[in-house]
């Protein structure tokens, strides 16, 4: 069992509870996108690039960076782990707005793979956060 304090970002349940919202949240938008199946065309390919693909590109990179940087700072293995599946989920973003993506939808496969292993990681974090500290009235 790992404990509380080796965590650096995801260092309390109220934290565990955050990032697993935020985590379902953009499954469900990946599960969503999956559903429509919509395929991707390169930007540069694009009869008339729109301003909301540059800026869906510019969301994905900035995000890819600090979930990068979250990966690099977390301490414990299985914050980093989280960290990586979401930052692996959102580089998949990032490409997917580059190149494209086929047909055949891998990208947004893989994006929901890794955002279903993210929120079961974030689950552990939390269930691991629940049994070291009992939830109190006052902290949510």
């Amino acid at each position: 069992m790992t404990a509380m304090n080796d965590y650096s970002i995801i260092s309390n349940r109220k934290r565990a509870i955050i990032a697993l919202i935020h985590s379902l949240v953009f499954l469900s938008l990946a599960l969503r996108s999956l559903a429509v199946a919509t395929t991707a065309r390169p930007i540069w390919l694009a009869s008339s690039p729109q301003t909301s693909s540059f800026a869906m590109l510019a969301v994905y990179l900035v995000v890819s960076s600090i979930l990068v940087q979250l990966v690099r700072v977390s301490r414990c293995a299985r914050e980093k782990l989280y960290f990586a599946f979401c930052a692996s989920s959102a580089t998949i973003g990032l490409l997917r707005a580059v190149f494209g993506d086929s047909s055949l939808h891998l990208g947004q496969d893989l994006r929901v793979a890794m955002l279903i292993c993210a929120v079961a990681t974030g689950a552990s974090i939390l269930r691991g956060h629940s049994r070291m500290q009992p939830m109190t009235e006052g902290e949510l």
